[in-house]
């Protein structure tokens, strides 16, 4: 029988993960032989027109972690996790040559260079006879149950919230970690088990070192980017009763609870959004749901409505323009380099970027802040600055970053047209006291 492929992309965890059930289940009905595989692309420490390398150390530290805690769960249902090295396309289709692999699966990735990946894929595919298969599953929600289709996404944050409430859609329950696992291949020419990971991938970068100033303490075992990480924070952050006053504390600055601090999990994939919604409803059954609780709902929704735009936008979202009919934005380069090592000259902008650099992890309030600054105070490209976080946060989701920096830029969704924050003002009402400029005065 000819092997199954099961390529794990970006959601990097064992249970509520359809596609590998689906892979599985695949293999199991044939009687083939099942092979776990992650790509690592070098092009993602290399320089881009923006930024000196696309993945920061926090960033890979992050990778390193997930992978890691991935390849140990494989192990415990009698697999191994196969990492290879070049640009995706090259590498799968390599592999199945090499293997003869009559099944590709993997999740769905909806941005531009993930779509040119499936696309490319879907067509060696056709070519050469073997299956590439792939799903959406990023989400809440499975497509076919919207309100509306993809393509017909509002625009409007308000407008796409109003109609899934409306609609009375709620997230499926999560699935299970598969009960079934097929007999593993043994024999892989480009990387049997105990093949040697790519260097980037081996080590803690040494860049990285635990700051106790940190607000996400990534090299503490508590707060390692994995499954069971994962799942063990969002149940003693349920357990502690903090989704009901997330609200209250939602824009702080500083801190390891003020914020669910969910986003670098579900970044990578350790958890997903139904998992982190599932427990939530679970626990809000339990002890009584509240407008802050709810709140953490409206997070949740919002990350759905940017991945979705992405399917409706595509590329669009990625001009200089945006969706917008805005002419390019201007770009101060020596600006940019100055935002970037903290040294605008602005208090608190630079001690955000400050932490970024030491950290990986900057406040949703901060990110507004210092994004707003560089585009209206600095006059630089918004594309510029997310370039810098792509390169920087250890919770980078392209969906969320993209459009974020695109509403603020007024060259996405927001009916405004775009977000200005007082940086002055924002000091005033969110460190009336300098604590967290004090704290990052320095690197």
């Amino acid at each position: 029988m000819k092997p199954v492929i099961h390529w794990f992309r970006q959601d990097l965890r064992l249970s509520d993960h359809p596609v590998l059930r689906a892979s599985c289940a695949s293999a199991l009905a044939q009687g083939a032989p099942w092979l776990a595989v992650f790509v690592w692309d070098p092009a993602q420490t290399q320089a881009t027109r923006w930024v000196a390398q696309r993945m920061g150390p926090h960033r890979l530290l992050a990778l390193h972690q997930a992978l890691s805690q991935l390849s140990e769960g494989l192990r415990a249902h009698g697999h191994s996790l196969v990492v290879l090295q070049g640009e995706p396309t090259q590498v799968i289709e390599q592999l199945v040559a090499s293997t003869g692999a009559g099944e590709v699966w993997s999740e769905q990735l909806p941005a531009p260079e993930e779509t040119a990946v499936d696309r490319a894929l879907a067509q060696a595919a056709l070519r050469a006879g073997w299956r590439w298969q792939t799903h959406h599953q990023g989400g809440l929600f499975e497509l076919g149950e919207l309100p509306f289709s993809p393509d017909q996404t509002p625009d409007v944050f308000t407008a796409f919230r109003q109609a899934v409430q409306r609609s009375g859609l709620q997230a499926a329950a999560p699935q299970a970690c598969p009960t079934a696992w097929p007999r593993p291949l043994t024999d892989v020419a480009l990387g049997a088990p105990g093949h040697p990971w790519p260097q980037a991938l081996l080590e803690v970068p040494s860049q990285v070192h635990g700051d106790p100033r940190s607000s996400f303490p990534l090299t503490e075992p508590a707060w390692h980017i994995g499954e069971h990480a994962a799942q063990a924070h969002w149940a003693s952050y349920l357990a502690r009763g903090q989704a009901h006053h997330y609200k209250a504390t939602r824009n702080g600055l500083h801190g390891t609870a003020f914020s669910t601090k969910l986003a670098p999990w579900l970044a990578w994939g350790a958890i997903s959004a139904r998992q982190a919604q599932h427990s939530l409803r679970s626990w809000e059954a339990e002890h009584g749901a509240s407008d802050s609780s709810g709140w953490v709902t409206f997070e949740l929704l919002w990350r759905e409505h940017f991945l979705l735009l992405h399917l409706k936008h595509g590329r669009r979202l990625y001009r200089a323009r945006g969706l917008s009919e805005l002419p390019a934005p201007p770009h101060d380069p020596a600006a940019f380099a100055r935002w970037c090592q903290g040294r605008t000259g602005h208090a608190l902008v630079d001690a955000g970027m400050r932490e970024l650099h030491a950290t990986g992890w900057l406040s949703n309030r901060m990110r507004q802040i210092v994004a707003s600054h560089l585009i209206h105070e600095m006059r630089c490209d918004w594309r510029a600055g997310a370039a810098w976080f792509e390169s920087r946060l250890i919770d980078f989701d392209v969906f969320s970053n993209q459009g974020n920096w695109a509403y603020i830029a007024g060259r996405g969704t927001d009916p405004r047209g775009g977000r200005r924050f007082d940086a002055d003002k924002q000091a005033r009402e969110h460190d009336p006291d300098g604590a967290y400029r004090r704290m990052w005065s320095q690197a």
